[in-house]
This record gives structure tokens, C-alpha cells and sequence, in this order.
């Protein structure tokens, strides 16, 4: 039976165009290291290390990959400072990153009506972010932490979208098998992948992610109100 609902956060529970998030967490990081780095050397690296720890597939917590690559572009000396500081920005300035998310009242309406109907939840994000950072995003998006058994964050996962270990990472950590869950998303490569393991999986096309153009072969599709239609057919969990 599937009893369990892995969302996807920027884009799926979190609605926002990810070129303007990008723009403007850059913007925020550039300006709170501006005594350190160039802005967009620091962006650079940023996104290199990024690139480093997704196709890292080593049993290491990605945090750990990141910051093994990082170093090797700051110096492994600098690396404690460059590490508090990406601490105290979470803290204190990734909240303005905020302004470019939207309200849509579909997504927080569809979870609420899964809570009531006894469904298991997930935040199954991509895991590059601190956890701080993705319980923040999860706030913006007007929903509730303590609502999802599980949470993928760079401290704790050790793979990252669209490798297929990562979905097998959070099936492993929530007890649960591919036939049990649903997977919901909005990126074509990222998310879809999932269904490889025989999840079924939804598509949300409101922000919609696809590299290649190509066919979107997801169990359903849809926008977000067409989800919450989806939600209000299910039956509720015995």
C-alpha cells in the first residue's frame, strides 16, 4: 500500500522560479563575505564544490565532500573561518533570500489534507543545503517542520539528485519500499528518477525543470491545484 508522500522543496513545496533564488542567495552570500572573497569567485567555488560532491558517490556525509573540495580552492588554513561564516549567514541573512518565494495555498492545503488522511511525509530535497537552511525553506513555504518524519540535508545524507542511491538512502532511513511511496516533484532528471525504483511519482508543472526537453514520463502530472485534487481522491490510511 502506499502510505508515504517524498516531496521535492524548491520548486514542489516551495514555490519559486530557482534562476531568481539562485540570483538572490548569491547576491545575499557575495555581500555577507565581502571583506573575504569576490563574490563571484566565491560563487564559483560554491558551485564547484557542489558540482564535486554530487558526483562523489564515496559513503561520506556530503557535507564532508563538500568541504574537502572547498578547501582545496580556499586553503585548507582558511577553511574553519570560511565555515563559520557560512554558519552565521544561514542564521543571519539567508532569510532575505525569502523574497523571491510565492504563496500558493494549494501545496500547504494538500499537505494538511495528507496529514488528516494519515499519510507519512518526506522532504526528500536535493541534499546540498545545511539542514538549518532547509528548515528555513521549509518555514517559507508556510509549512511545519515537526509534519515530516524525515528531511534530507547535507550533514546526514551522503547522496545527492539524481544519483538513484540518494531515493534508496531515504527509503533505507524512513523503513519503507519504493512500492509504498510517492514521489513528488518538479524537475524532470532530478525527481522522475525515482520512479526506477518503483515509486510512483507526480510531476508538478508549475515550475517546471526539464534539461532536455524531452518526454516526462511521470505516473501523473499536473499543477498544484490538479495535485490537491489528486490528494482529496486518496483514501485516508486505515
Amino acid at each position: 500500500m502506499r502510505d508515504t508522500f517524498l516531496f521535492d522543496l524548491d520548486g514542489t513545496l516551495l514555490p519559486f522560479d530557482i534562476d531568481e533564488f539562485i540570483h538572490i542567495y548569491f547576491r545575499e552570500m557575495g555581500r555577507h563575505f565581502h571583506d573575504m572573497i569576490d563574490g563571484k569567485k566565491l560563487a564559483e567555488y560554491i558551485m564547484a564544490s557542489t558540482e564535486a560532491m554530487i558526483k562523489n558517490l564515496e559513503p561520506l556525509p556530503n557535507e564532508e565532500k563538500f568541504m574537502l573540495h572547498f578547501s582545496k580552492l580556499v586553503g585548507d588554513d582558511a577553511l574553519a573561518v570560511y565555515k563559520s561564516r557560512f554558519d552565521q549567514f544561514y542564521d543571519e541573512r539567508f532569510d532575505l533570500v525569502r523574497e523571491c518565494v510565492l504563496h500558493v495555498p494549494e501545496i500547504v492545503e494538500s499537505i494538511e489534507l495528507l496529514k488528516d488522511k494519515g499519510y507519512e511525509l518526506v522532504v526528500a530535497t536535493n541534499p546540498i543545503f545545511p539542514i538549518k537552511a532547509v528548515h528555513k525553506r521549509i518555514e517559507w513555504a508556510g509549512l511545519d517542520i515537526d509534519d515530516f518524519s524525515y528531511i534530507s540535508c547535507y550533514e546526514k545524507n551522503s547522496f545527492c539528485k539524481p544519483n538513484i542511491q540518494f531515493y534508496q538512502e531515504v527509503l533505507d532511513a524512513i523503513g519503507k519500499g519504493p512500492e509504498n511511496c510517492y514521489m513528488v516533484g518538479n524537475d524532470v532528471q532530478e525527481d522522475l528518477i525515482a520512479g526506477e525504483l518503483g515509486m510512483e511519482t507526480y510531476l508538478i508543472t508549475d515550475y517546471l525543470i526539464d534539461r532536455k526537453n524531452g518526454d516526462t514520463e511521470s505516473t501523473y502530472k499536473g499543477n498544484y491545484q490538479d495535485f490537491y485534487e489528486f490528494v482529496k481522491g486518496l483514501e485516508a490510511i486505515a
